[in-house]
């Protein structure tokens, strides 16, 4: 299986935002990128194609339960050995409890 990776502009504004916190976030994603396209672990399922993983990112030093949370949003191609992944944000999960169902509707109609 093959898989192509889209972002979000919320998730990219919240990756620059975020970086300038914590300077290892950029590599931490690059590394989750790679753990999914090696183990297809797309995080827990929310429904409808929408998954949450959890992001340890090293520079914060609190493990996965205290880090961060990544939303997306898997498109599976039938046909082909084909899937589009649309990560639509990122939260630090000592900033936001947990994010709305309608708020990541609205951000996964704007991709």
């Amino acid at each position: 299986m093959h898989y192509n990776f889209f972002t979000s502009s919320r998730f990219e504004k919240e990756v620059k935002r975020l970086s300038k916190k914590f300077p290892s976030l950029k590599s931490d994603l690059l590394k989750l990128q790679k753990d999914i396209i090696y183990t297809a672990n797309f995080g827990t399922p929310l429904g409808k194609n929408l998954y949450k993983i959890r992001l340890k990112v090293k520079s914060k030093s609190k493990g996965k339960s205290g880090g961060f949370r990544v939303i997306n949003y898997i498109e599976l191609s039938l046909k082909e050995d084909l899937s589009d992944i649309y990560l639509l944000t990122i939260y630090d999960k000592s900033e936001t409890g947990n994010i709305s169902v309608s708020e990541v509707q609205s951000i996964l109609r704007t991709i």
